[in-house]
């Protein structure tokens, strides 16, 4: 009888009390479910900590809480503002028979400034086949400036090796709010990732190349920083050509610091020269460095400031440099500032609001030879 009653406790019935029923959606195989509640693959709480430390920690403090409401108040904004949006000749930086830059607003998907394209070269008149259009390059929903959008797919795909063989130069410019810097000039070198949680994360450089959850790794990040302005005041000068034996460099291995709420805040305009093209490398960095981009509450930017609220954050991509496609000629595109980079306009009072000599140069080529493609 001693022997039936121990026989009775290796029954699938008695071991089936430590599930929670509402969490099985199949019943196991009898030999899984019996080693299943073996004490030997039980991971202990322990050996669940070990594993998730696997992982590198992120250096950027986490998404706040107030972001997530708002950011979906600003998404439902830009996409009601989608069936609206058209874009105007006014909005146009440059175009010819292979591209097409224009000055994307802010608070527009570039998807919906996209589908705008055709409307636009419909109603210039133009002859000939429906392009075939792709955008070049991306910009964030907030973030306004030079977009660069193709009218067929080689030479989408010539630009595509562009940017990843980082031949294409780019310059931002950010309004951020903080403390003034110390610093006229930095680089930036950290990793870049996605945090357990989704969310987009500065590591630390010496974490490239580490497994990240979701199955992605740490990838490197770079980016350089020049001050414009400080308050309105200082600094209005052309910007420098920004060589990196001349900054401080600033190789991110530590924890951000936290950042004093009564500490007093300066409105800083900076020009920002990304040398890899991340996402949200910008914000993430000015983050960092304790500069959050103003109106980017996923970054701890403010989104109120001297009794205005803002509903996005001021990042503008001002200019792009790269070698034409097809001509091989260098050009360069440059969008006009926003309204709210004007207090730093007298920075840019040596520079042409569009394109350069070398575009007009490839304008004259282009009526000198043909391309085919």
């Amino acid at each position: 009888m001693t022997k039936m009653s121990s026989l009775l406790v290796l029954q699938p019935v008695n071991v089936f009390v430590f599930f929670n029923p509402k969490t099985l959606t199949s019943f196991p195989k009898p030999f899984n479910f019996l080693r299943s509640v073996t004490m030997s693959d039980q991971p202990s709480s322990q050996n669940a900590l070990q594993i998730s430390q696997n992982y590198p920690v992120p250096l950027s403090p986490p998404l706040p809480l107030i972001s997530k409401n708002m950011e979906l108040a600003r998404a439902m904004s830009a996409s009601s503002k989608s069936s609206l949006f058209t874009l105007s000749r006014n909005d146009v930086v440059y175009e010819d028979q292979w591209l097409i830059v224009v000055n994307k607003p802010q608070g527009i998907y570039c998807e919906t400034v996209l589908e705008s394209v055709p409307k636009l070269l419909a109603e210039s008149g133009l002859e000939g086949k429906a392009p075939e259009i792709h955008l070049a390059n991306r910009l964030d929903r907030d973030t306004s400036g030079v977009m660069i959008i193709t009218k067929s797919h080689k030479v989408a795909a010539k630009l595509v090796k562009a940017f990843t063989d980082h031949k294409v130069s780019k310059t931002y410019i950010a309004c951020c709010i903080g403390s003034a810097p110390k610093w006229e000039r930095i680089t930036v070198k950290s990793g870049h990732g996605r945090s357990k949680f989704g969310a987009w994360r500065v590591y630390a450089a010496s974490d490239v190349g580490r497994p990240l959850p979701g199955g992605s790794v740490v990838r490197d990040m770079e980016t350089s920083f020049e001050i414009l302005s400080i308050n309105g005041q200082g600094c209005f000068r052309e910007p420098s050509e920004f060589r990196i034996d001349d900054d401080k460099i600033l190789v991110v291995e530590e924890k951000a610091v936290i950042i004093d709420g009564d500490a007093k805040k300066d409105e800083i305009l900076v020009i920002a020269r990304p040398r890899s093209g991340r996402t949200h490398q910008i914000r993430l960095h000015c983050q960092y460095l304790g500069i959050s981009i103003r109106g980017d509450v996923k970054y701890e930017g403010v989104y109120e400031w001297k009794g205005t609220t803002y509903g996005g954050h001021e990042l503008h991509a001002e200019s792009m440099s790269l070698d034409h496609p097809i001509t091989g000629l260098p050009i360069l595109f440059r969008a006009p500032l926003p309204s709210w980079a004007n207090q730093g306009a007298k920075t840019f009072r040596h520079l042409p609001l569009f394109a350069t000599v070398p575009l007009f140069a490839s304008l004259q080529l282009f009526s000198e030879r043909s391309f085919d493609l």
